[in-house]
């Protein structure tokens, strides 16, 4: 699938999840100071959707452009009803383009065409731009709540939306 932007979007492929955990490691340690157990966070996530995807209800949107990953979302199902988003990704270099919005909008489009009735999400707040692109698709911040984790201070948050 391409997107108007130029983007092919794939589903998960052989490597995809190495380069998944090492680039959100990577980028949320120097961006937000994350230490390693994000990193494991991320391969948790991995090695579950790995081990017991149900491909007609679950997918990966792996995005690619000239030849390279440059980001990731996952349709996850938590009920019949509601899939949640999980792995959200965009390298650095492709923000402020409107990749992001595509990523969303193609895993949005994917859960109503699964039937999911609403999808929810986690971030933490200092996340403004991913912050920003959800209120301006139609989700709603839930809750937010100021916690420790991935060794610093942080304000997890919970988005919903109904599909």
């Amino acid at each position: 699938m391409r997107t108007a932007s130029g983007v092919e979007l794939r589903d998960l492929a052989i490597g995809d999840a190495g380069w998944i955990i090492a680039r959100h490691a990577e980028v949320y340690a120097a961006e937000e100071g994350f230490d390693i157990s994000f990193e494991a966070l991320v391969a948790d996530v991995l090695a579950r959707f790995i081990r017991s995807r149900d491909p007609s209800r679950e997918r990966a949107f792996i995005a690619w452009k000239d030849g390279r990953r440059i980001g990731s979302i996952f349709c996850v199902r938590l009920t019949d009803e509601i899939a949640k988003i999980r792995l959200f990704f965009l390298d650095p270099d492709m923000r402020g383009r409107g990749i992001g919005r595509e990523l969303l909008q193609a895993c949005m489009a994917y859960a109503r065409e699964k039937g999911y009735r609403r999808m929810e999400l986690w971030t933490h707040a200092s996340d403004r731009a991913a912050a920003a692109l959800y209120l301006s698709v139609g989700f709603t911040l839930v809750t937010s709540h100021p916690t420790h984790a991935f060794g610093c201070e942080v304000v997890e948050q919970e988005w919903e939306i109904v599909l």
